[in-house]
């Protein structure tokens, strides 16, 4: 019988494309905007968590918020690598600037710092070689670029050529000595295309300040994360004289469960945006349905005189509103994927070749597809109940006199 219904409700549909058309267009609109909207967040989030994981669980980033008039220098952190559980130690000092070679400028941001900080990123050489611990020692204006930057400034030039080159960095002249590899992780850049790394010591002399503001720790082994962590605590502890609001420790474990969290609640924010396009779309599914129980009283009222049930014409309607739904929802995956298509050519063609950050791919996701789906049969089903109900309710005599 349920299958006897599905076909009648497909012939009833078929028998007026366009009115089922923008029936189901509310339903449609509401797929494709639940579905590419959490595509869209869940694509993007988990690209960063991606990349954040690629830094690993035993790295901690440090930012001192208020020194209390005791400024954290270089020679302190020291202090830190003897510790038994901390290793690798690397101050950082972002800024922007410009960068001048030849009739190339190029917009760079400048990351003062040492040796380490290479070896924390993960960072790969193509030519060249990285900051050295006497480049800090001397204040020595050298300089390490990432594969864009050099690309950008010289262009068609072999990386094996371009250290020993000069550039003006800031007005200021400094000789490169390495071109890092490209990289289409993260870290390698720490998220910036186009990047250069100077010793953090004259990025300290030519702002006017060499207090340690922010550094990067790395655990010796990634199995004492908890220890690593409290060794790192108690020396800020101690340093800071026990003032906890001084300074602040963050892991990248726990940046990728806030990071999760977010995420989860991002999707069901947009998810729940998107539900309400597809209760409008039910409602136009149940206008829609009242409309056609008046135009086909007079069948209701064959049916039943020849033996029709009350169940066999109810479920007739109420198939007929989820078959509907259901067709709306399969237009509306079909329209998400075209326009995530779109929208990674979009994104593929904008990125530049040269460039080491993979652009995000945006896939539909399997989850939302299959909550659509649900979410649309519940959609037929709640606001086919009352046109349906109606129908099977109908009188057969009054329903055959129905002019």
């Amino acid at each position: 019988m349920i299958l006897q219904s599905i076909k009648m409700a497909l012939k009833s549909i078929l028998a007026n494309k366009m009115r089922a058309f923008l029936t189901m267009l509310g339903i449609i609109i509401g797929v494709m905007a639940l579905v590419v909207l959490v595509s869209l967040a869940t694509s993007a989030t988990n690209s960063v968590s991606d990349r954040i994981s690629q830094l690993g669980n035993d790295l901690f980033t440090v930012n001192i918020r208020d020194d209390g008039g005791k400024p954290l220098k270089m020679d302190e952190l020291d202090e830190l690598t003897a510790e038994e559980t901390l290793g690798l130690v690397a101050p950082y000092l972002q800024s922007s600037g410009s960068v001048k070679q030849g009739t190339s400028t190029v917009r760079v941001s400048i990351t003062g710092t040492n040796n380490a900080y290479f070896s924390i990123m993960s960072s790969v050489l193509a030519g060249g070689r990285l900051l050295l611990q006497p480049d800090l020692d001397n204040y020595a204006h050298v300089v390490v670029l990432s594969y864009e930057a050099a690309a950008e400034l010289f262009e068609n030039v072999p990386i094996s050529e371009i250290p020993g080159q000069s550039i003006t960095l800031d007005d200021l002249p400094y000789q490169i000595v390495g071109v890092l590899a490209e990289n289409e992780s993260v870290t390698s850049t720490g998220m910036e295309s186009y990047a250069v790394y100077v010793p953090f010591t004259v990025t300290a002399r030519t702002t006017g300040s060499s207090d340690i503001t922010s550094f990067y720790v790395m655990a010796t082994d990634s199995s004492q994360i908890a220890a690593a962590e409290t060794a790192l605590d108690l020396w800020l502890f101690t340093r800071f004289d026990g003032d906890t609001d001084a300074y602040y420790v963050q892991n990248m474990e726990t940046l990728s469960e806030t990071l999760s969290s977010v995420q989860d609640t991002f999707a069901l924010l947009l998810g729940g945006i998107a539900g309400i396009s597809l209760l409008v779309g039910g409602i136009g599914i149940m206008n829609i349905m009242l409309v056609s129980v008046t135009e086909r009283t007079r069948e209701i009222g064959i049916r039943k005189a020849i033996g029709a049930t009350q169940g066999s014409i109810m479920t007739q309607f109420l198939l007929e509103a989820m078959v509907l739904c259901l067709i709306g929802c399969a237009i509306g995956i079909i329209g998400s994927g075209i326009v995530l298509l779109i929208v990674n050519m979009i994104a593929s063609s904008g990125t530049d070749a040269s460039s080491s950050a993979a652009a995000t791919t945006y896939t539909l996701s399997g989850t939302v597809i299959v909550v659509s789906v649900v979410f649309s049969t519940i959609v037929g089903m709640v606001f086919g109940l009352y046109p349906a109900q109606k129908a099977a309710r109908m009188h057969p005599i009054e329903a055959l006199r129905y002019e």
